[in-house]
């Protein structure tokens, strides 16, 4: 059975989101990122990079979310789209990766936990990238049901585990500028996997105090 390090963010969510559409045995383990389980010693064997998800799959270790998705979705043979569609499913699984994941990120973090420490250009910065990635996917779903061909692929669930959090990125009602990312983004959310995907965090218990032992684990670059 799989082992699935979890934490209630974007990239273990779209993990939950594969392997609830796949109906895959799966067994989740709670990475408390608040009490810095990500650093320990035993997590790090399994994901040296010290980050959520991880999973553990008979033996094999397979870390970073894109990574998880494709080996996932090639062991089962599904949700990969049309083998002539390849080079598009990369591309866009990678710029999820690379591009609207973190600068999503980024923009919310220096917006809550770093807003207190200035970096105004850092802020005007991530918040035009965000908002630059959401148009990207925007302007590309124009007469599209789906992100890469005619089909629901893992290139929809990566976005989506990002698209989720569009209240923090982009403000309340703010996703209304973006109507065909909304289209799809309702589209994706009504799928019964997602509803059973958002229904693992109430599995698990996580510590939800922000504090100066959660600062330390998240943000360990301010107490150097």
């Amino acid at each position: 059975m799989i082992r699935f390090y979890f934490h209630q963010t974007p990239n273990p969510m779209k993990v939950a989101l594969l392997l609830e559409e796949l109906g895959a045995a799966y067994e989740p383990v709670a990475l408390d990122t608040f009490k810095g389980d990500q650093h320990s010693g035993a997590f790090l064997k399994i994901n040296p990079n010290g980050k959520a998800p991880a999973i553990e799959d008979d033996g094999v270790r397979v870390f970073d979310s894109t990574a998880i998705l494709l080996y996932l979705a090639e062991k089962h043979g599904a949700f990969l789209g049309d083998p002539a569609d390849r080079g598009e499913l990369l591309s866009w699984l990678f710029w999820v990766a690379s591009g609207l994941g973190p600068f999503s990120g980024q923009w919310v973090h220096f917006q809550t936990a770093g807003a207190e420490n200035g970096g105004d250009y850092a802020k005007r910065r991530y918040k035009f990238e965000a908002h630059r990635h959401y148009r990207v996917l925007d302007d590309h779903l124009a007469g599209r049901d789906f992100i890469v061909g005619d089909g629901y692929t893992i290139a929809d669930m990566a976005a989506w585990g990002w698209v989720d959090r569009n209240v923090r990125v982009l403000g309340e009602g703010g996703l209304g500028a973006y109507p065909n990312l909304k289209r799809w983004y309702d589209a994706v959310s009504a799928r019964p996997a997602v509803a059973k995907a958002r229904e693992l965090p109430q599995r698990l218990t996580f510590k939800t105090d922000f504090d100066d032992e959660t600062r330390r684990a998240l943000f360990p670059s301010n107490f150097a």
